[in-house]
């Protein structure tokens, strides 16, 4: 992390036309990146591991909730600090590059390490189970906000800084969709009924892709656009935040929208198996997640004819309309096929929603720079991007199960209704306040987006006359 060198190290020059436009080989490598951490962060922040702790390993629904949420708010804690680490990065790879390559094993090994919860007692397994989380959620910090903040490092061009996150998009809906239809079988197959030995020996298996898939990243990605600044204190990059109001709009509603987005997958497992009385459809409903692909890679072309922020709140109220949809499929006796299609739309509005905060976030840094001559890429992307996720994912874990825990949970047999209230609540309204919430600050980016020709044109005046 101290080798002397340039922050573009053994970069190419950028593209020879001059306009920021990207090789399809760092436009798939960046997806890699993606594909990667989802790989081994899926069990964790999806449903897979609430139902892990509660139902496998036997810890209880509040335990287990506590574990959820005070870790990811310790560990979110680290956010800030991995960001003033990446900006004060200085090696011959980069900023952001670097920690692919150096960070990929450690988060591999703890992940896997997060599904061996050994046999020691109540109080044994729940340290076991805080320890191990929060250490991978550390690792995972360390290794994704990079994917966030290379962003504006490989190109300077706004729109195809859109191109980039609907790759990285695709690759985390791909890593997503290849745990979720292979994830379960698996576990079946090798544990041969024994669910613990089951997620022992499926998790390296995920792990392993893990970590090939980042060194794919680490070899093919560069960044190209040079930085020219001096020196920052380290609690001068903090100036970045000053007046920014983009990004203070970013974190506001990504947090809101992950609370929500988490709450919703979390309930997963419990709401098919005891509301619906189809356990056979869990991995099913994880997989839908993939149609949001279909509004994701939508983006660049949505861009061109909106703004950025009429596309980002058409993603948030596209999902309240799925949760009430689902509402509707739920009211008097279930319909599967009103449920589904709303659970659908939910996934499929997400793809907008979930993505532009990724790419915007590389305006934000842009904005910073512009307002306060500090460029902040590190602290601005982990704060506003793993913070948000890391956050939001503890709280959006940890209701849901606090909840069935107040209103009278016990795994394995049917559900009393207080329950069933309890489990629906989870999975359709309190997603759909947080989705309608996030949309609020939304409303307010276009001021802000009218400025982006002004910063960039700017910025770019400011870093000739460096160069000169």
């Amino acid at each position: 992390m101290s080798e002397p060198a340039s922050e573009a190290g053994d970069q190419p020059p950028g593209d020879p036309a001059g306009n920021g436009r990207t090789s399809m080989t760092v436009r798939m490598s960046y997806a890699a990146s993606d594909v990667a951490g989802q790989l081994v962060f899926t069990f964790i922040i999806a449903g897979y591991l609430p139902k892990f702790y509660t139902d496998v390993a036997g810890i209880s629904a509040v335990a287990a909730g506590f574990i959820i949420g005070i870790a990811r708010w310790i560990d979110a804690i680290d956010a800030p600090i991995w960001g003033i680490i990446f900006d004060k990065t200085r090696s011959r790879f980069g900023k952001s590059r670097p920690w692919f390559l150096w960070l990929c094993l450690p988060y591999a090994f703890f992940g896997v390490l997060v599904f061996a919860v050994p046999d020691i007692g109540e109080q044994g397994k729940i340290w076991y189970a805080g320890i191990t989380y929060v250490i991978c959620s550390i690792i995972y910090t360390g290794i994704n906000t990079p994917v966030t903040s290379i962003l504006s490092a490989l190109t300077p061009n706004p729109q195809e800084r859109v191109t980039l996150t609907a790759f990285r998009m695709f690759g985390s809906k791909l890593g997503v969709l290849i745990v979720n239809l292979s994830a379960l079988p698996l576990v079946e197959l090798l544990g041969g009924g024994d669910e613990r030995r089951g997620y022992l020996l499926t998790l390296p298996i995920y792990a392993v892709g893990s970590v090939l898939l980042y060194l794919v990243a680490f070899r093919n990605l560069r960044e190209t656009v040079p930085v020219e600044h001096k020196p920052q204190p380290i609690l001068g990059t903090f100036g970045a935040l000053r007046g920014n109001w983009p990004w203070i709009i970013i974190f506001i509603s990504s947090l809101l929208f992950w609370i929500g987005f988490i709450a919703r997958v979390t309930t997963v497992p419990y709401f098919f198996e005891y509301s619906l009385g189809r356990k056979d459809l869990v991995s099913t409903a994880f997989a839908l997640d993939f149609v949001s692909l279909g509004t994701a890679f939508l983006l660049p072309w949505m861009c061109r004819w909106t703004s950025k922020r009429t596309a980002w709140a058409i993603g948030l109220v596209g999902m309240v309309v799925g949760q009430l949809v689902l509402h509707l499929g739920m009211r008097g006796e279930p319909s599967l096929a009103v449920v589904m299609t709303g659970w659908t739309l939910g996934f499929l509005f997400s793809g907008m929603a979930m993505a532009m905060p990724f790419s915007v976030l590389s305006e934000s840094v842009d904005y910073g720079d512009w307002k306060t001559g500090i460029r902040a890429a590190g602290l601005l992307t982990a704060v506003g991007a793993a913070f948000c996720l890391k956050a939001g994912a503890g709280l959006g874990g940890a209701i849901p199960l606090w909840i069935l825990d107040a209103t009278g949970y016990v795994p394995n047999v049917a559900q009393a209704e207080p329950a069933l209230a309890g489990i629906r609540l989870s999975i359709v309204w309190l997603p759909a306040i947080c989705f309608a919430l996030a949309t609020i600050p939304v409303l307010f980016y276009g001021r802000f987006e009218r400025l982006e020709p002004e910063i960039r044109e700017e910025l770019a005046r400011r870093r000739a006359q460096a160069g000169g």
